[in-house]
């Protein structure tokens, strides 16, 4: 009997719990070494201990290139032709461009009703801390975003974990595999056995992922003063849960009505992947531990690989809400009247400009800077929200998660029912 539970309980104990107790104690840790310690010294500390936080990230990133391109070839061959591909890709859009579509409207929604940008006090802004985003705007045009879907090679996009260059190589190479047939064979289970040596790595990386999660939250406490942020921000962070919290409650609605009683099922799977993204705020990081669960969950591996890499870079529902909420909530601040219609204009921007995002931390940032200047909205306005964005990305990267565990599922639900 014992032998039976002991697997289930270490399970639970481990990841999870494990991590739940490593954001409170580096919230502890950073508490006190901001309360106690100069300026200087907490931050100093904070950049040595954030690279516990690194060393995860790294090691995640390690292996995800390896594991979409093996999973999505493997995936694309057993699917067998480009019809199902079509057809499966086509459902997956379809869900990606509404699901955005919503969850921009949502954000766009909260941020008029709400209205947290007006009567802001700007005084005490500092500027130069938004120049890092601001820099990398400037270079953000449509020949980039072509140049940033279309691999130019297959090692430079496995070299800079360009997930969308790497996922339409191995669209192509699946495909042609999928048609020579018989003769490819050989070729695609090596590439199974990889993926699943692959998968077994992941569940080494991820004993790492309480050190990272305490080495994170523990860098960002140590710099940055809570109470103080929460009462300058509060009203910004209030409306951005309200928003956050009506998307989830969007999500889990659709889940249920389409998931059924599974939805239960698959919310117990993602809590450690929902927890690691949380603490973390990167929804790269849990994407291996993601694809794991999802197939436990009873996805077919050839679904989740081909849905999760594509989530990846078209499906991130949080960092969406986050998109309009903040650039309409600079515009407020800073006094720039935008009508209905320019908001329109500016959703269906974000909703092209943000297919390219990685899941990777403050990635949403440069969006909205370069939305805020092509509507001539203050770019330096992204330090009012630098600040809090942390705080705020830790709930942007959990909605992601859910917002792809969901779409994979819902997708791997009609394909099963088509069989």
């Amino acid at each position: 009997m014992t032998s039976h539970v002991e697997p289930k309980k270490s399970f639970f104990s481990n990841l999870t719990v494990q991590i739940l107790i490593a954001m409170v104690l580096g919230a502890i840790l950073g508490i006190y070494i901001h309360n106690n310690y100069d300026a200087e010294f907490a931050k100093s500390f904070s950049d040595k201990i954030k690279m516990l936080a690194t060393i995860f990230i790294r090691l995640v990133q390690m292996i995800i290139a390896p594991l979409v391109i093996t999973t999505l070839v493997v995936g694309i061959a057993k699917l067998g032709d480009i019809k199902s591909v079509g057809r499966i890709g086509g459902k997956a859009m379809g869900w990606f461009f509404t699901a955005s579509f919503i969850s921009l409207l949502i954000g766009l929604f909260w941020v008029n009703v709400l209205q947290p940008g007006v009567g802001l006090n700007l005084t005490d802004v500092d500027v130069s801390t938004a120049a890092e985003v601001t820099d990398k705007t400037k270079s953000f045009s449509a020949q980039n975003f072509v140049e940033h879907i279309i691999p130019k090679s297959i090692f430079e996009a496995l070299a800079t974990n360009e997930i969308l260059q790497i996922v339409i190589f191995s669209i192509f190479f699946g495909l042609a595999a999928a048609s020579i047939g018989d003769h490819a064979k050989p070729v695609v289970k090596v590439l199974d056995v990889i993926s699943h040596i692959i998968l077994k790595m992941v569940n080494y990386v991820m004993k790492f992922a309480p050190i990272g999660v305490f080495g994170a939250i523990a860098g960002v406490f140590a710099i940055r003063d809570l109470q103080e942020l929460l009462l300058t921000y509060a009203k910004f962070f209030g409306s951005f849960l309200v928003g956050i919290s009506s998307l989830w409650v969007v999500l889990l609605l659709v889940g249920y009505l389409f998931l059924k009683g599974h939805m239960t099922t698959l919310l117990k799977r993602i809590v450690s992947p929902l927890i690691i993204a949380f603490g973390t705020t990167s929804s790269e990081a849990v994407f291996p531990k993601l694809t794991e669960e999802l197939e436990r969950f009873g996805v077919k591996d050839k679904i989740v690989s081909f849905m999760l890499p594509l989530g990846y870079s078209f499906n991130l529902d949080g960092s969406m809400m986050y998109m309009t909420f903040a650039s309409i909530f600079i515009a407020q601040a800073y006094g720039v009247p935008l009508d209905l219609g320019t908001q329109m204009t500016m959703l269906l921007v974000l909703m092209l400009t943000s297919k390219g995002i990685a899941g990777v931390p403050r990635a949403s940032l440069v969006v909205v800077a370069a939305t805020c200047g092509m509507f001539d909205i203050p770019i330096e306005g992204i330090a009012l929200i630098l600040p809090i964005d942390h705080f705020c990305d830790m709930f942007r990267s959990a909605t992601n998660v859910l917002g792809n565990a969901l779409a994979t599922s819902v997708v791997g639900n009609w394909e099963a029912n088509n069989e």
